[in-house]
């Protein structure tokens, strides 16, 4: 069906139940969506959630359901980074990167949301009072405790805690301070923000003869989690 502006009756029933089938879906998932206002826009209504515009009712109907809810998360994930930057709104976020932590933890995940900019803002996922809630992590460098708890005990690699390394991730070079080594596990592969949409996150798991993963302070942000193979010198 070819959909116009001018809003017809056959527009208007087809938007009316893709409406009511999207906020059912995320309703799923404990996001709330903001009334749509189908019956003026047709599919062209956008879609919010507390006012923040996630797409229009065309572009999100034509998605399946798991693919409507990671439009929702990547659009709150990215708007909850911007918004640790106060007056620097104007930037964008071009990836998303899940981190593999030890659980139960007290939120649902824990992203690093890359701007434009290289730096990378730590944004948990959790739900609260029924709803999902996307805020940034309070993430201390120096506090062991903390690390312990997102990463389980210490472990030893070929390089040792304090080194200053340099590290290969994405094409780019970077050099930092190791301040902790976990052992090996699952590497996600991050994922830049397409036009057709947010691209399912893949990992790699690493067997027993992979010494360790180090977590490697840039001073970029959350720390980077490299494999040995990603350490350069």
């Amino acid at each position: 069906m070819t959909y116009s502006h001018r809003n017809s009756a056959d527009e208007q029933q087809e938007a009316c139940q893709k409406a009511r089938q999207i906020t059912a879906i995320c309703g799923q998932f404990h996001i709330t969506l903001d009334p749509i206002d189908w019956q003026q826009f047709g599919m062209w209504a956008p879609v919010k959630v507390n006012t923040i515009e996630i797409a229009s009712l065309l572009d999100l109907g034509r998605r399946d359901p798991d693919d409507i809810v990671r439009q929702v998360q990547i659009k709150l994930f990215a708007l909850a980074a911007l918004e640790t930057l106060h007056s620097r709104q104007d930037l964008k976020a071009f990836m998303w990167s899940p981190v593999d932590v030890v659980q139960p933890q007290a939120f649902l995940s824990l992203w690093i949301i890359t701007l434009e900019t290289d730096e990378r803002i730590p944004i948990v996922e959790s739900i609260r009072n029924g709803q999902r809630v996307y805020e940034p992590y309070p993430f201390d460098a120096d506090d062991g405790q903390q690390l312990a708890t997102l990463f389980g005990p210490m472990n030893e690699g070929e390089h040792h805690l304090g080194d200053t390394v340099t590290i290969r991730e994405r094409e780019r070079q970077y050099t930092g301070e190791i301040i902790y080594i976990i052992p090996p596990g699952k590497l996600f592969t991050s994922r830049k923000y397409a036009s057709r949409g947010y691209h399912t996150i893949s990992g790699t798991t690493y067997t027993d003869d992979v010494v360790a993963r180090y977590i490697v302070d840039c001073n970029d942000g959350f720390p980077h989690i490299v494999h040995q193979s990603q350490v350069i010198q």
